[in-house]
Order: structure tokens, then C-alpha cells, then sequence
């Protein structure tokens, strides 16, 4: 994960003051400050308005996106049970890409949902809107309630992008919750040239990404954002005595214990203000331009070379890519080969990246997104890289 000195001095700050932050009253600066810095980082982020907290929705500060991806699943349950009228938990469906993060699945197995449709995804690894179609009106035809869609902006494995327009045409006509998981490649959108597959976030019931994996802001920090927070609050809220107090009754504040699984909070807010103070909007759109620019590079020397491909597109700071089989492109014994050189680079200790399957393929992938992490970095990987394939053959040939 990556930090900045500024996250640092702000997470102290935090420890310091040791805030309870569940209720307003607990302490109205804890609140108060979530609520603007995530309402400053919407604008930054050009998300949609409705997840204002001047409107009916709001942001809210989460460990990590697979708690947002809880909470949001927890709301689209409750909407399906107690205001859409579906007969029991047992007829809930929820569908996600094949390549989404395998929080969705566990996110569904706490909440007790035991129907989870994997839809299938196309060339680039981005779900199909005709298969996430058919499996809904089958389920529909069994007597079941299609209940909540997760698609994701920037899938863990590839970084591929569902199309959220046409995912939301479904889910709109359908009265299906839909929620957006940016986790990574939601910080690139504080950059206009990198919203990509932002068309269509209209639709969105909830959306989410993590600052701890590409703000500069250490972990823990996702933000979560809701346009209905009623149908949040109404999902999670009870209100024992002891938590009663007069700023609560009188419903002209946020309590974000209703927002969140535990009851008890952190000023996780502090870290990010701190950033984005920092940094400021340009500060950090600088950093990731410079980051793209530096994965972009390396894509390119790997589309150059004769014995590398890419594995999926690279439209911002991750490459996927693998060693081509000695004789036929598409060989998969080459997975070993493969697997043998990720493991050389990363015992080298000099560098350190991981690995995904596609289409059966085993595929290295190099990130850039650390806060340090310049263009000299990446340079010296690519050297690195190219020595051990040259380390290989010597060894193949004194072999």
C-alpha cells in the first residue's frame, strides 16, 4: 500500500485524539470534516450529485472496499425484502463479472445470499451486459429476485472496465441495485483524461474506491458512496437508550454507526484532508499522470519485444503481460516458464510483481502507483527483466 508524510502526520493526529467518532455527539469535528472532505473529493472525482450529502446520498469513510462492498450489498437486500416486497432471503440473486474481486462472492456468503451468478465477460475481461441479461430474466422465470449487480471499474486481474451505460440500462429497468467498484482505478478519475467508463454512473445506487491504493493516503481508507442514504441507514440503524442523545433526535445530523458494520470509528478523515491538502488537486493529478505515463512505457517495451506480449489492454497504470511460448503463441505449457520468471524477479529482491490467470494463462503484472515510484524505477525493472531472460538462455545453453 502507499502513503505520503502528509497521511502520516494526519493518521498520528488521529491516534492523538483518539476520537469515538459513531455518533455526531461523540464528536461533531469527526463528522463533520468526513462529511466535507467527502463531499470535496465527489467534486474532485466528478462523480454524480446525487451522491451529495446536500442531496439525498452522501459519502462515508470504510476500512476497505470489501467492507463498502458489504454495506452496499446489506442496503440493496433490505431495499429487495422491505421495500420491493421480495418473498424471502432465499430468492435473492446477486450478479458479478467472473474477473470482479472475490470480496462480491464473500460479501454474499455474510449476508447470507447463497445465489451468486458469475457473468461472463468478453475479449477485454469486461462483463457481458447480453449474458448478465439472460441470467437475470432466467432467474426471474424461476421465481427468483434479481436483487444487486457489482461491476467494476478496473477489475483486480486485468484492469479492465465494465460498461457501466449499458450495465445500468439492465439494472434500471430491471429496479436492480447496481454498485460500481473502482477500487484502483478510481483515483485516476481525479484526472479528466482518465474517466474512463464513467459514462453511465448515473445509474449507480453506490460506488466506491480506495485512496490507501493510489491517493497517497495510508491504509486503512476506501470511501463509499451512497444516493439513497435512507435505505442505508434504515438497513443498519437500531437505536438502543444508551445511544440517544438530542442532536441525533432532532435528524439534522449524520451518525455514520449507521453507515458501517461495527459501531465505532476512527477519524480516518483526518489522513485524507491531510493529503489532499498537501498535494491539492494538481499535486495529485501530477503523480498519476506520471504514473500512466510510466506504466504506458513499459507497455510499450513489452509490445516491442519478441518474446513478450500483452496479456489485456493497458489503459492506465497496470500491465498484464506474459513470455510467449517458444514455438506457438498461444501454447499454454508456457505457464511455467512464466511462473519461473516472476519467481526469479521477485526473489531478486529488487523488485516485486504479481500474477493473475487469463483466459488459462498464467500472466505477470506490474503496477505503478507507489508514492516513490518514478520513471527510473520502472527503467531499472525493464533492465531487470531483460537480464534474467538473458541469465535464462545462458543457462539453457551451458545446459
Amino acid at each position: 500500500c502507499n502513503a505520503s508524510g502528509a497521511a502520516i502526520l494526519g493518521e498520528l493526529l488521529s491516534a492523538g485524539l483518539n476520537v469515538q467518532g459513531m455518533l455526531w455527539a461523540t464528536s461533531p469535528a469527526c463528522t463533520e470534516l468526513e462529511t466535507h472532505v467527502l463531499d470535496w473529493l465527489r467534486q474532485l472525482l466528478d462523480l454524480p450529485q446525487k451522491f451529495s450529502s446536500s442531496s439525498s446520498g452522501g459519502g462515508v469513510i470504510q476500512d476497505s472496499a470489501s467492507s463498502a462492498s458489504l454495506v452496499a450489498l446489506l442496503a440493496a437486500r433490505y431495499r429487495s425484502l422491505s421495500i420491493l416486497g421480495a418473498p424471502s432471503l432465499h430468492s435473492i440473486v446477486i450478479y458479478t463479472s467472473e474477473h470482479a474481486h472475490s470480496s462480491i462472492e464473500r460479501a454474499a456468503r455474510i449476508a447470507g445470499i447463497e445465489h451468486v451468478r458469475q457473468v461472463a465477460t468478453d475479449d477485454t475481461f469486461a462483463m457481458r451486459t447480453d449474458h448478465l441479461t439472460e441470467l437475470i430474466q432466467a432467474d426471474k422465470l424461476a421465481g427468483r429476485t434479481p436483487s444487486f449487480v457489482c461491476a467494476t471499474l478496473g477489475t483486480t486481474s486485468s484492469n479492465a472496465f465494465d460498461p457501466i451505460a449499458a450495465i445500468g440500462e439492465v439494472c434500471s429497468s430491471e429496479n436492480v441495485w447496481l454498485h460500481v467498484d473502482a477500487a484502483m482505478a478510481g483515483t485516476a478519475a481525479l484526472c479528466d483524461e482518465f474517466r474512463l467508463g464513467y459514462d453511465g454512473l448515473e445509474f449507480a445506487d453506490s460506488y466506491t474506491f480506495n485512496p490507501h491504493k493510489w491517493m497517497f493516503t495510508n491504509f486503512d481508507c476506501n470511501c463509499l458512496y451512497i444516493a439513497d442514504r435512507s435505505v442505508l441507514t434504515r438497513a443498519l440503524s437500531i437505536m438502543p437508550e444508551y445511544l440517544r442523545n438530542q442532536a441525533t433526535d432532532s435528524g439534522d445530523v449524520i451518525d455514520y454507526r449507521d453507515w458501517q458494520i461495527p459501531l465505532g470509528r476512527r477519524f480516518r478523515a483526518l489522513k485524507l484532508w491531510f493529503t489532499l491538502r498537501y498535494y491539492g488537486a494538481e499535486g495529485l493529478r501530477h503523480h498519476i499522470r506520471t504514473h500512466v505515463a510510466s506504466a504506458q512505457w513499459f507497455a510499450e517495451q513489452i509490445n516491442a519485444h519478441p518474446q513478450f506480449e500483452l496479456a489485456a489492454p493497458a489503459p492506465l497504470n497496470l500491465v498484464c503481460f506474459r513470455l510467449l511460448g517458444n514455438n506457438d503463441r498461444n501454447n499454454d505449457s508456457n505457464n511455467d516458464r512464466n511462473r519461473e520468471l516472476l519467481e526469479r524477479l521477485n526473489r531478486s529482491g529488487k523488485m516485486f510483481i504479481s500474477h493473475t490467470v487469463l483466459n488459462g494463462k498464467y500472466t505477470l503484472r506490474l503496477c505503478v502507483g507507489q508514492t516513490h515510484t518514478t520513471h527510473a524505477h520502472v527503467e531499472a525493472c525493464w533492465d531487470l527483466i531483460r537480464n534474467q531472460l538473458n541469465d535464462e538462455g545462458k543457462t539453457k545453453l551451458n545446459g
